[in-house]
């Protein structure tokens, strides 16, 4: 699946999720966020404490209201927000939502397909926090639903990814992506532009890493600053500086050039609690990015795989 043509280089630069999942389901499908109640082997203390520096207390779902996890999804469907769509995916965003027993996680999951209007399960998790025994598991949601299995990488570089305490490797992420390709599930890395003392060298060699492994989709961040977090201590000792706006901007047009024109893209943002934010301000304003980056791409003529090799 090419994305691109001769007479069609103005309206697809590179693979929307949006217009993805309406392929997919026939319809506008929406993702209802999910907060699971989990926590994260870098927080508990069975690999570190903390958690990543740039994540929130909050697990990076600071938007999500505490509640049970089927009351979360009715009080969804009970808001505005269900109005806007007649079919959607569960997400469980907070933390490592595969980090507990099969037993508990069943549970979870199950807490939460309570509607019919529910067509995807979509878990976000760390590739250490992967088996063979979830993988069945979260196989066994095939038959009923789509189901997809987000893992934060960040970074190729092994330094960067002890700096920022994430305490798994790159080994960990390809036994993942392994397993999860042996079971048919469909697999979204994160990376993240803009990381402490990373370069443009570093971008070049996270998407060789990322080339190298079969993966269905990809969510670029933005490293924003937010609140009660050791990125915030670096920040305000002058220990990081976040990147300007043009530099992240040619950074996501760099990953969507050399990535595969196969892969759908689920993100070229990440979006921080505003009342969280510290920087960068240009976070703020989301059209910012996602129109700069389409201006950028239209300018130079650029589209989602033109230099994959």
């Amino acid at each position: 699946m090419n994305n691109i043509n001769a007479e069609n280089k103005e309206i697809n630069r590179y693979n929307h999720l949006n217009k993805y999942l309406k392929e997919k389901f026939g319809e506008r499908t929406l993702k209802i966020c999910i907060d699971g109640n989990f926590t994260c082997p870098n927080r508990d203390g069975t690999k570190g404490i903390g958690g990543c520096i740039f994540c929130s207390s909050k697990g990076s779902g600071d938007h999500i209201h505490k509640d049970s996890i089927s009351n979360q999804v009715k009080n969804y469907f009970n808001s505005y927000k269900a109005e806007r769509a007649n079919k959607f995916i569960v997400y469980f965003q907070n933390y490592t939502n595969t980090y507990d027993t099969l037993e508990n996680l069943k549970k979870k999951y199950n807490a939460a397909l309570i509607d019919d209007r529910i067509v995807g399960l979509s878990v976000a998790t760390r590739p250490d926090c992967i088996n063979e025994e979830i993988a069945k598991l979260l196989k066994s949601y095939t038959d009923k639903y789509y189901v997809s299995v987000e893992i934060g990488l960040q970074t190729a570089n092994e330094e960067t990814g002890k700096l920022i305490n994430r305490c798994y490797t790159n080994n960990d992420f390809t036994k993942a992506v392994e397993i999860l390709n042996k079971f048919g599930i469909d697999v979204i890395p994160h990376i993240m532009v803009g990381l402490p003392n990373e370069t443009h060298e570093d971008i070049q060699n996270t998407v060789k890493f990322i080339n190298k492994h079969n993966i269905q989709g990809l969510k670029i961040h933005c490293c924003y600053i937010v609140k009660d977090t050791k990125l915030e201590e670096m920040y305000t000792e002058g220990k990081y500086i976040p990147l300007e706006l043009d530099d992240y901007l040619n950074s996501c047009a760099y990953i969507l050039t050399h990535i595969s024109p196969n892969i759908i893209i689920h993100r070229v943002s990440g979006d921080a609690p505003k009342d969280l934010l510290v920087a960068p301000q240009w976070n703020f304003h989301k059209k910012w990015i996602i129109n700069g980056l389409d201006k950028l791409m239209r300018e130079k003529n650029l589209w989602q795989g033109m230099e994959y090799n």
